[in-house]
């Protein structure tokens, strides 16, 4: 197994995984726009996120987008963990913790603060690795969201 990080040539293998994850989560796939927003945002001139890919056998099986925010408590940077994904036929192979542990050695590289991430709560096999790892399932904050609609709508 390697983890490598991803490059603008791997795009579509990169979308390809994005949306083996859609079809876990039960949730839509990216679109043509988001297709090729997804490669602007990873791979243009600003990058909004960093992608890494697991191969087996050279062959690419799962991946991890994230980015970093930042916590003015603790005035350092936080590494968020947007998705980590390992295709069905491949877990159970360690794939998955070892893209974990890339993610907490970049964080440590970087000297972050803390590093999150949000699991959907039917993902109880998940929950269970996070917590076995030491992480904290934070109950006292609530996640709240606005959709684009919503957005503009709210935009004079």
């Amino acid at each position: 197994m390697t983890i490598r990080p991803a490059t603008v040539d791997d795009v579509d293998t990169l979308i390809g995984l994005i949306t083996a994850f859609a079809e876990f989560e039960k949730l839509p796939a990216p679109d043509e726009g988001a297709r090729a927003r997804l490669k602007e945002h990873g791979f243009g001139p600003r990058p909004k996120y960093e992608a890494w890919i697991a191969e087996w056998a050279g062959q690419p099986v799962a991946y991890s987008i994230m980015f970093e925010t930042y916590s003015t408590f603790l005035a350092r940077p936080t590494l968020y963990l947007e998705d980590i994904f390992v295709l069905p036929d491949y877990r159970r192979r360690g794939i998955g913790k070892a893209l974990l542990h890339n993610c907490f050695r970049l964080a440590d590289e970087r000297g972050c603060g803390r590093m999150e991430w949000a699991c959907l709560d039917w993902n109880v096999r998940a929950q269970t690795v996070y917590e076995g790892l030491g992480a904290k399932h934070l109950r006292e904050w609530m996640l709240y969201r606005l959709t684009q609609d919503e957005i503009s709508n709210l935009t004079p």
